[in-house]
């Protein structure tokens, strides 16, 4: 009997001393789970790959993107220690200077410290602690891997400030920081003075306005705020009747018709062509464009869609796709749509232009797919930029398990419309550093959900009568106005660098995403996108702005059933892994998809005009109401031959020159050896 308890006996051949060891192993496992000291259990799942880790460090070149070297320098350490195998290895660099482990968490030292052995680490849980921080900080952006593309030292990336002073003038009145002639006296503290009037501004407008505000309800217990569903007053029956009157004279359409006749109309066929800009060498490349699109664009296949269409191989319009066809050409198609829809009259009962809703949907793709595994869900996700008047401005595929968020202001910029508008995001748009980089790239950035986020006080004295708990504690949660104020170069530096192309928002804030404490421009970032934030808890006391963000946040969920419904080949399954095929299977999809809403409105417009003439009075208010994603009225199947409904089949035959009795006989024989059994 050990003091422990009943010590199992050694197994064969095993000496009963490397028994207990392996129960000590065990129980130091079990007890670092009880005690969440989970790092002590880390080094069993990295060991295996230790030799690949170490491996990789000494093939790859890294660099620290800022002053604080640690990380590297306890990797150099590491490194050095490679071929030790015993359980501990010194804490002295090469310099006789202990190595610098600070910047580990306490546990983490707790488990590389052993106080029997001052001076010395323990080598197993010391290298664990390294690659973990060292992946940590390469994600973060705080280190850099020298030749790169995803993991270089994006700060380098950025213009000088000698060409930003330059520019950045006509950059302030361009996104709205300034007005045109107080551009040059425009400063840090400016920028400072300008944000907090806004916070200040803001919070005191919702203070005031909480007892008229009908909609808002602040716990006074709790402090926690919840808002008061909306009840609609449901569609009047002058709406009810125009929306029948116009579903019963939308006229019959076919997916291939509307292609053909947007073509005609938009000339938006006319982008494409060869990569070398020279003639398409195509008998027709109207009518193989229009094809290509449609076949794409449903997402059916060529060498299926060849089986339907005459005329046509599928090895033919595989070969336009891929050659005529880009991600840049397909984009600037699909806005010549979004502009021509924006000039349509009838648009304008849908909305102004100035509103984009952003969201995703999923999207299924093989299950041999490289990007489908980086996530607990197989497949991708069809991240759309949604108009107010329901057209689509951009479209782009995220693998599963990638922050959605990074694509929000990214698509705003690759957008070639002429249509720039304030942004409605869910969940995915509440980063502090979205809002942050919307606010400095000239973009308004309103989500709609806001549950669970800390609004930000302008100072420690700031209190109000009403809505003060919905800063939490008294005295905390304030802007530091003199980070902002010292950051504003880098601010500047930063959003001019991501407007010229220097370096993509997505790059940007998948750092800004860390929440690294080494990290200035994360620091400088947070603080304003919580001011931003908190200004537009405006949301919580504006009912009009709600019903706004909401339609809008519900156009974008339309529009994804919609878009699924003109996608309706192989299953909306996309069959290719290459994610750039992915990509322009997104923007045929949505090319597609706009040719229908623009097709539609313009029936509809006609439908109005039929009706004007016939002396229908039409409430404004009511056309809103009719969306154009109508379906009822469009074969997606195209024509399909009667011919062979005349013809009488011969008789089938149901015998076979085959003798099967030799499957039958191994049938029985299973059967009776599992009676045996």
């Amino acid at each position: 009997m050990d003091a422990r308890g009943p010590v199992a006996p050694a197994e064969p051949g095993q000496a009963a001393g490397g028994h207990r060891a392996g129960q000590y192993e065990q129980i130091e496992k079990v007890s670092a789970h009880h005690g969440n000291f989970w790092e002590v259990l880390l080094y069993g799942q990295l060991g295996r790959d230790r030799s690949v880790m170490f491996d990789l460090a000494e093939k790859l070149e890294f660099t620290t993107t800022s002053e604080d070297g640690r990380v590297l320098a306890a990797l150099a350490h590491a490194m050095n220690h490679e071929s030790a195998r015993g359980e501990y290895i010194t804490a002295l660099g090469e310099d006789g200077r202990a190595v610098d482990i600070s910047f580990a968490t306490q546990n983490w030292r707790k488990a590389v410290l052993d106080k029997t052995r001052p001076g010395r680490f323990v080598r197993k849980h010391f290298e664990a602690m390294v690659f973990t921080h060292l992946a940590e900080e390469l994600r973060t952006g705080d280190v850099g891997v020298v030749g790169s593309e995803e993991y270089a030292d994006w700060s380098e990336q950025l213009l000088a400030w000698e060409d930003i002073q330059e520019q950045l003038a006509d950059y302030l009145v361009e996104v709205g920081l300034c007005e045109e002639g107080e551009a040059s006296a425009f400063d840090a503290a400016s920028f400072r003075r300008q944000l907090e009037d806004k916070l200040r501004g803001a919070a005191a407008a919702a203070d005031a306005g909480y007892p008229d505000n009908e909609g808002l309800v602040i716990d006074p217990e709790t402090g926690i705020p919840s808002l008061k569903p909306h009840r609609s007053e449901g569609q009047r029956p002058s709406a009810k009747r125009l929306e029948q009157e116009v579903k019963a004279r939308m006229p019959e359409r076919t997916l291939m018709g509307i292609v053909a006749r947007t073509a005609y109309w938009v000339e938006w066929w006319r982008r494409f062509g060869p990569p070398s800009g020279n003639d398409p060498k195509l008998k027709d490349p109207f009518g193989r464009y229009v094809l290509t699109t449609f076949v794409k664009g449903t997402n059916m296949g060529p060498y299926e869609a060849a089986k339907h269409i005459p005329g046509v191989s599928g090895h033919e319009l595989s070969y336009v796709a891929n050659r005529h066809f880009s991600i840049t050409l397909l984009n600037e198609a699909i806005a010549d749509l979004v502009n021509a829809h924006a000039r349509l009259d009838i648009s304008q009962a849908w909305g102004d232009g100035t509103a984009v809703a952003a969201d995703g949907t999923h999207m299924d793709t093989y299950l041999n797919n490289l990007l489908a595994e980086t996530s607990v869900r197989t497949g991708g996700i069809a991240y759309h930029h949604i108009s107010d008047t329901y057209i689509a401005l951009f479209t782009h595929f995220i693998p599963c398990g990638v922050w959605e968020a990074v694509y929000i202001i990214e698509a705003l910029l690759k957008n070639t419309s002429e249509v720039k508008t304030t942004v409605h995001a869910d969940t995915q748009g509440q980063s502090v550093p979205v809002f942050a980089l919307a606010h400095l790239l000239g973009f308004d950035l309103m989500p709609r959900n806001w549950k669970g986020l800390t609004f930000y006080r302008p100072s420690k004295q700031s209190e109000y009568v009403h809505i003060d708990s919905l800063f939490g504690e008294a005295g905390k949660n304030v802007i530091d106005w003199d980070l902002i104020e010292s950051q504003f170069r880098h601010l500047m530096k930063v959003a001019v660098s991501v407007r010229e192309g220097a370096i993509s928002s997505s790059t940007l804030l998948k750092r800004l995403r860390s929440g690294s404490h080494k990290n200035s421009t994360y620091t400088a970032f947070r603080e304003v996108g919580r001011v931003i934030r908190t200004v537009q808890q405006r949301y919580l006391s504006d009912a009009p702005l709600r019903r706004r963000v909401t339609a809008a946040t519900n156009k974008v969920e339309s529009f994804n059933r919609f878009s699924q419904w003109v996608g309706f080949g192989n299953q909306g399954v996309l069959a290719d892994n290459d994610p750039i095929e992915q990509e322009k299977a997104m923007k045929f999809n949505a090319l597609l998809t706009n040719a229908v809403i623009f097709h539609n409105a313009l029936d509809i417009a006609e439908i109005v005009r039929q009706l004007l003439e016939e002396g229908w009075d039409i409430d404004p208010e009511d056309l809103a109401r009719i969306s154009p994603y109508l379906t009822e009225h469009i074969k997606r199947f195209g024509e399909y031959s009667t011919h062979g409904l005349g013809i009488q089949p011969e008789a089938y035959d149901p015998k076979l020159d085959v003798d099967f009795t030799q499957l039958r006989d191994q049938d029985l024989t299973a059967a009776s050896l599992g009676q045996a059994a």
